[in-house]
């Protein structure tokens, strides 16, 4: 089992930054692939961003390729979103998840990667992220 609690949302004007945390207890986080997505109301949870175990291996959609950047310190059993020239179209609720293997779930189609929400097995609660304009 693996507990993820996000942490960073908040309120920022169009054009600001945030930088988002995952912090992970319980099964060996070495050993998962972890990604975020995010669901604003009344909209589907949608594929934001994807890393592999060991940090060499990321993907994001194109919505966000170029402003959102993801990384992970497994010292500290932590995954990172920074998010850079944010739009009022990036509100939504953020959430953390976790896979149970090692590679980053998902492919690429036409240049695009997508990931699905039901391809994860552990979620955090979510934190808010609202983008003024």
């Amino acid at each position: 089992q693996v507990q993820l609690v996000e942490s960073g949302g908040g309120l920022v004007q169009a054009g600001g930054s945030l930088r988002l945390s995952c912090a992970a207890s319980g099964r060996t986080f070495r050993s998962n692939a972890m990604g975020w997505f995010r669901q604003a109301p009344g909209k589907e949870r949608e594929f934001v961003s994807a890393i592999n175990w060991s940090g060499r291996s990321t993907a994001s959609a194109d919505s966000v390729k170029g402003r959102f950047t993801i990384s992970r310190d497994n010292a500290k059993n932590t995954v990172y979103l920074q998010m850079n020239s944010l739009k009022p179209e990036d509100t939504a609720v953020y959430y953390c998840a976790a896979t149970r293997s090692q590679g980053m779930p998902g492919r690429y189609y036409s240049g695009s990667y997508s990931s699905t929400a039901d391809e994860y097995d552990y979620w955090g609660q979510g934190t808010q992220v609202t983008v003024s304009s």
